[in-house]
């Protein structure tokens, strides 16, 4: 491996230690770097672009990142940072509105998600990180190949804006999302499901007088998300899986007249949708890796496991899985020594509550949102379930499993 690097190009031009590498600051990699770090733990974190500003990025922290930004004393620090709250997630559909889930009866500080651009967010961490002597976050850094030796992952080569840089240390963690290069470095294949969505994320613009609430829409073939963005509405068109060059072949108008006929009172606002680069398409996948890690080397967020958007839940169980992995491996890391029963303990606590809200997301799309989009009559919820949804202990199931996952996850004390 270090042989076809060679014949690529020169040879690295520094050689760096550290004691944890990590390989791509999104919401997992950042918050695991400041973990570390509070502990004096050395910690490298390698980001391929120059900045963090991506378009239509997972940006609903829950009430579970909440308490967990809060356990490290910086959650009203980042609630300083303009964003806009959801309090319930109301579905309008044929029958009136049906509300999926009220945060207000979670036994928390924090009952609602916080909608904060990820761009923000990962400025506010990073900028904490980076008071501590022993964190480094090194920008427009890619990683290109793995340093494996007897079978033990001891860190990167990654090109920087300097050239090549070889980065030795005692654990490597890829947390470079859904397209990680690490996991295809390593040889990892996810189980992949097949969600039958896509989702248009646009803009439009908000208006004085609007009503606040984020809210969804349901009507025949049609499902819409609508999030307030304090100045500007972000607006998600669920589609079918693949139906993206139809409707980019049918053209900018059908497609206004489409979203016209859902949302009549927002005629003039579609109208502002003049070109097709003003619309992002995400392929909604959801994917998970058998084993997370090998010696030397774990994979968490999505480069472990890719979640559908469906409840807004990916950031978050990103976020939990730094937590786990810095309570974990902090003391072994200290030692300068993590063995593989390590790394495996970090993916059994965070496997089964990965594989049981994508198992939710799954049942919810394969039972709602397919029926929705195949249908051309309106939808309605049975009675059984606005009963349901109304009663104390079930009734908050949907919206605890949204805001914590089947379990709220802590830090651990130092």
């Amino acid at each position: 491996m270090q042989n076809d690097l060679a014949t690529q190009t020169h040879q690295p031009e520094q050689t760096e230690q550290t004691t944890c590498c990590i390989v791509g600051s999104g919401p997992a990699g950042a918050v695991l770097a400041l973990l570390l770090a509070r502990q004096g733990i050395p910690v490298l974190l390698l980001e391929e672009h120059m900045d963090f500003d991506r378009d239509f990025r997972g940006d609903t922290i829950h009430p579970s990142v909440l308490e967990i930004m809060d356990q490290l004393g910086l959650a009203d620090r980042l609630l300083e940072i303009e964003h806009t709250r959801v309090d319930t997630l109301p579905v309008q559909t044929a029958e009136g509105i049906v509300t999926i889930a009220d945060f207000h009866r979670l036994k928390t500080r924090f009952p609602y998600i916080a909608l904060i651009p990820q761009v923000h967010f990962l400025e506010f961490v990073t900028s904490e990180a980076k008071r501590y002597a022993n964190f480094q976050l090194v920008m427009g850094a890619r990683v290109e190949k793995l340093i494996i030796e007897d079978g033990y992952v001891h860190g990167v080569h990654y090109r920087g804006r300097d050239g090549w840089h070889e980065v030795r240390a005692v654990l490597t963690v890829a947390a470079d999302g859904r397209f990680s290069r690490v996991r295809k470095l390593a040889g990892f294949e996810p189980i992949k499901t097949a969600p039958p969505m896509d989702v248009l994320w646009f803009r439009l613009p908000l208006k004085a007088g609007d009503a606040k609430e984020s809210a969804g829409r349901l009507a025949s073939g049609h499902i819409l998300v609508i999030l307030n963005r304090a100045d500007y509405w972000q607006i998600g068109y669920v589609i079918p899986k693949g139906g993206y060059q139809k409707i980019h072949a049918a053209g900018l108008e059908s497609l206004r007249k489409e979203l016209a006929e859902l949302l009549p009172e927002w005629v003039d606002r579609i109208a502002t949708l003049q070109e097709w680069k003003q619309i992002s398409v995400l392929s909604v996948e959801s994917s998970r890796l058998r084993r997370w890690y090998r010696p030397g080397l774990l994979l968490i967020g999505d480069a472990a496991h890719v979640m559908s958007p469906v409840g807004g839940v990916g950031i978050n169980y990103a976020v939990q899985d730094a937590v786990v992995t810095a309570n974990v491996l902090s003391d072994k890391l200290k030692a300068g020594q993590i063995r593989s029963g390590d790394l495996a303990e970090v993916q059994r606590k965070r496997e089964w509550p990965t594989r049981i809200i994508q198992g939710f997301q799954n049942m919810l799309q394969r039972t709602v949102l397919v029926n929705v989009l195949k249908s051309d009559k309106a939808l309605t919820f049975p009675p059984f379930v606005r009963f349901l949804l109304r009663l104390p202990l079930v009734g908050t199931l949907p919206t605890r499993l949204i805001a914590f996952g089947p379990s709220r996850v802590h830090v651990k004390e130092v």
